[in-house]
């Protein structure tokens, strides 16, 4: 936690998450709609994904247990979202709305600081993907994958991690036979 709550702000925040359980393959977001929650990860795996005019899916990140999820741009802009949000298994969340979290922001400043920093946070390791994706070679960034969500490679598809990797799952396969992944 980058923060630390008393007691009554602890009580206040949740006071407004609700909760939900989310069936694998069940989407939480599609293209077109506005994200009207924010998501915290109590179990499960989420994906947020993208999907070309062809049809291709690439996988943007991926959200495991205690993890928050959301299209920010839709979310806190208001606007149609771009990417989907996909439960990668059965998923119990915690989720708000913008309102109960620009709430939360007023009456609890430390939460502000909170999101402030977990965006911070969010947007190094989007930096880092970009940049690692441009640069690096498959291996690597399967590498970095693991790092950055251990055991995850066990619970969820290999055809979702190649998305993620910009590969093709074949060769996933292939590369983790021959290097020994």
């Amino acid at each position: 936690m980058h923060v630390k709550l008393n007691l009554a702000e602890q009580e206040k925040v949740l006071s407004l998450l609700l909760e939900k359980k989310v069936t694998k393959r069940t989407f939480l977001l599609m293209p077109g709609e506005v994200e009207r929650h924010i998501y915290f990860v109590k179990t499960g795996c989420l994906r947020m994904l993208y999907t070309d005019d062809n049809g291709y899916e690439h996988t943007i990140s991926f959200h495991p247990e205690n993890w928050w999820s959301c299209d920010i741009v839709s979310f806190f802009k208001e606007k149609p979202a771009v990417n989907s949000i996909q439960a990668l298994e059965d998923t119990e969340v915690y989720y708000m709305s913008l309102q109960q979290l620009e709430e939360l922001f007023i009456e609890i400043p430390k939460f502000e600081r909170f999101f402030r920093i977990l965006t911070q946070n969010g947007y190094e390791l989007y930096q880092r993907r970009i940049t690692s994706s441009v640069s690096k070679p498959a291996e690597d960034r399967y590498l970095e994958f693991r790092k950055l969500y251990p055991g995850l490679e066990h619970r969820i598809a290999q055809k979702h991690i190649a998305t993620y990797l910009g590969i093709t799952p074949v060769f996933l396969s292939m590369m983790r036979k021959s290097k020994k992944l």
